[in-house]
């Protein structure tokens, strides 16, 4: 397993420009507006049921969230009508963006080598990042499970469960 890559607090969060499920283009610049902090999360694919538990755990959690002052983005390589359709089917309020190349999953860390059922394969690194007003990463968190995963973030982010 290799972690070369990976970011740690401190490190300065990687840009981004990608295609929301609107078809917006929405940069991490852009949501860093003010002194908002962003959760950025990677998950494997849009309407499979681990990353729709994820998703609407977010969206439950989004209210509370946003009024600690974060943004939430969720960023998948599903093209941007499926994002649409996943965003609807579930009700989902996040932003979800569209990473087909898979270039900022790499810039994170967030795609590579991870075990499967027992073997090595090469995919999507279910991640979670918090960065800060400045652009730092505040926390970076690999290989995490998509249940329970919001609640225990927020328990991280010393908010109410």
């Amino acid at each position: 397993m290799s972690d070369q890559a990976r970011l740690s607090p401190g490190d300065t969060a990687p840009a981004f420009d990608l295609t929301s499920d609107t078809g917006e283009q929405v940069s991490l610049a852009s949501l860093l507006s003010g002194d908002r902090k962003v959760i950025v999360y990677f998950y494997p694919a849009a309407m499979t049921p681990g990353c729709t538990k994820q998703a609407c755990d977010f969206t439950d959690s989004l209210d509370s969230l946003q009024a600690a002052g974060y943004t939430v983005v969720g960023v998948s390589k599903d093209a941007p009508a499926k994002l649409a359709k996943f965003r609807e089917r579930d009700g989902l309020t996040i932003t979800l963006l569209s990473d087909p190349d898979l270039a900022v999953h790499k810039a994170y860390g967030a795609f590579g080598e991870k075990k499967l059922y027992g073997k090595i394969v090469e995919g999507v690194i279910r991640s979670t990042f918090v960065v800060g007003a400045d652009g730092a990463i505040e926390l970076a968190q690999y290989n995490v499970k998509a249940t329970g995963h919001v609640a225990k973030l927020r328990r991280d982010l010393g908010l109410s469960a």
